[in-house]
């Protein structure tokens, strides 16, 4: 037990304090409490601001509160502190709970979304050991069951860049796989449409060792990049693909 704090009773005091209903000599022992006790100290943050709930409560049947638009200076009943407290733990559990469903949900859309870019081999940060292959990822998955495919190879940077598509009530689920690109470079794919119009897909940054290296010294550097996205076109719209660098340089165009 904490410097400060003598006993269980003390610390039930909390809820009573914070609603002002204590007497003064009890008001005053609890306040020497809570000097030295952190518990106390949180839970009194914690319930601070209590005040109108307790006003939205105080008109309730058989409490013997005062209506609302009279005055609360008269004190609640000890049955209606301890609701009240009761009350406000319950409201903050099920806002903490409400709080983590939506970090999960967010979560699961940045892994599951339409539009990831990941590497075969993991993060890509290095985390991996280099001999070390990872399961395949969903961009990957995604590539491998899309049959409707276009692919070519720059002759000038030597970049291979594939395209599989799959048509959706939206327009083209995308998935670019992209081999021999070295960084580090920052890269977008473009659908190019048969009237001219152009859309960004996705953007991506590509590291110093590169992707789909034949010959790289690291597993790492020899898995090819996949990234999913999607465009508005229907695939019978698009003309052609580019893999532009965010600088305005091509490094290959796919015709469909």
């Amino acid at each position: 037990m904490q410097q400060g704090t003598a006993g269980p009773n003390e610390h039930e005091t909390v809820g009573a304090y914070a609603l002002g209903i204590l007497d003064d000599a009890e008001a005053s022992a609890f306040e020497i409490h809570l000097a030295g006790c952190e518990w106390c100290a949180q839970q009194l943050d914690e319930l601070a601001g209590m005040e109108p709930m307790l006003a939205a409560l105080a008109d309730l049947p058989g409490t013997g509160t005062p209506a609302i638009g009279e005055s609360l200076s008269a004190k609640p009943s000890p049955r209606l502190a301890e609701k009240l407290v009761d009350e406000i733990a319950e409201r903050r559990a099920q806002k903490r709970r409400r709080s983590f469903y939506m970090v999960a949900a967010a979560a699961a859309l940045i892994v599951g979304g339409p539009f990831v870019a990941v590497a075969t081999n993991g993060d890509g940060g290095g985390s991996t050991p280099n001999n070390q292959v990872t399961a395949a990822s969903p961009a990957k998955s995604a590539f491998e069951k899309m049959p409707d495919r276009a692919t070519a190879t720059d002759p000038s940077s030597k970049v291979t860049g594939t395209v599989a598509m799959s048509e959706k009530a939206w327009g083209t689920d995308g998935v670019l796989e992209l081999k021999n690109v070295k960084g580090p470079l920052k890269c977008s794919l473009i659908a190019v449409g048969k009237n001219g119009e152009r859309e960004s897909m996705s953007t991506w940054s590509v590291p110093e060792w590169g992707y789909g290296i034949d010959g790289a010294e690291t597993q790492q550097a020899r898995n090819p990049l996949y990234i999913q996205s999607g465009a508005a076109f229907k695939p019978g719209e698009i003309d052609h693909f580019e893999v532009m660098t965010l600088d305005g340089k091509k490094l290959v165009e796919i015709d469909v």
